[in-house]
């Protein structure tokens, strides 16, 4: 299948817009795990284990693994989501972007070495810099579109003939540079406008939307705005307020519990 295709069958399946972001940090996890030469594959493991039946996706985030040279458990993590619940999409978050004949090389990283269904990309050195990865036509690149840090003001809504470039970014995604039809795009929760904005430009393309918990972001805004002609087209990423719901050894129990919470506020279909 497609990354869209197992995308439309995980949000059936599971009727659920919620993905669980997988940052550890070592510091973090519980304490029983600290010894452990494996500590970061378990902690994801028991908390995919606790949640897979209730999500869309799981988002692991590549420079918390990369910085503990554990991409080692990075690729076992996505292993073993593919394994034993493969319905499931797994979007690799690296933010990659490059010149084109660098961008090749990070395309092969997250597609053919890691195995990700998808990922993210940030596309503001042009469309030749996204080529390398949309080719892979059964994959999702899923560009930075308007982030949901405070900084992202900075650039993104600069206006460019009358439009925030973060808009223009959403309209070439959506036309010129979507050739195989497999581009989705980030757009923070922190503000629901522009989400909003984004939707109305790209019609049914999925949005993956970071900013909900830690980040203050409003669910129910969210989803009343953000949701495609099918009731579905949200991807709605929780990391922190996730995998560290708890401190000890319930953690991956409260995991389920906060992701529980978030279908009670509205990330449900």
């Amino acid at each position: 299948m497609t990354f869209q295709q197992k995308l439309d069958a995980a949000w059936k399946k599971s009727r659920s817009l919620v993905c669980v972001g997988l940052d550890p940090e070592k510091k973090r996890l519980p304490e029983r795990m600290f010894n452990r030469p494996d500590a970061i594959f378990a902690f994801n493991k028991a908390i995919i284990d606790a949640t897979h039946d209730i999500v869309c996706a799981y988002k692991p985030q590549f420079a918390h693994y990369a910085a503990v040279a554990a991409e080692d458990q990075l690729a076992a993590t996505i292993d073993y989501i593919h394994d034993r619940y493969p319905g499931i999409p797994v979007i690799l978050d690296a933010k990659r972007g490059d010149v084109g004949s660098t961008a090749e090389f990070y395309a092969i990283e997250a597609f053919e070495r890691y195995g990700a269904d998808a990922v993210t990309v940030n596309p503001y050195l042009g469309g030749d810099s996204i080529a390398p990865f949309t080719k892979y036509a059964d994959r999702g690149t899923i560009l930075l579109c308007r982030t949901s840090n405070a900084g992202g003001a900075d650039l993104q809504e600069q206006m460019l003939d009358g439009e925030p470039l973060y808009l223009r970014v959403a309209k070439l995604a959506a036309t010129q540079w979507n050739a195989n039809k497999n581009i989705s795009l980030v757009v923070g929760a922190t503000v629901p406008q522009v989400i909003a904005d984004v939707r109305k430009a790209v019609g049914d393309m999925p949005l993956l939307v970071p900013g909900v918990g830690a980040q203050g972001g409003d669910m129910k805004a969210t989803v009343a705005v953000g949701r495609d002609s099918k009731g579905t087209g949200l991807v709605i990423n929780a990391s922190r307020s996730v995998i560290y719901a708890s401190g000890g050894d319930d953690f991956a129990h409260a995991a389920r519990g906060a992701v529980e919470q978030m279908l009670e506020d509205g990330a449900v279909i």
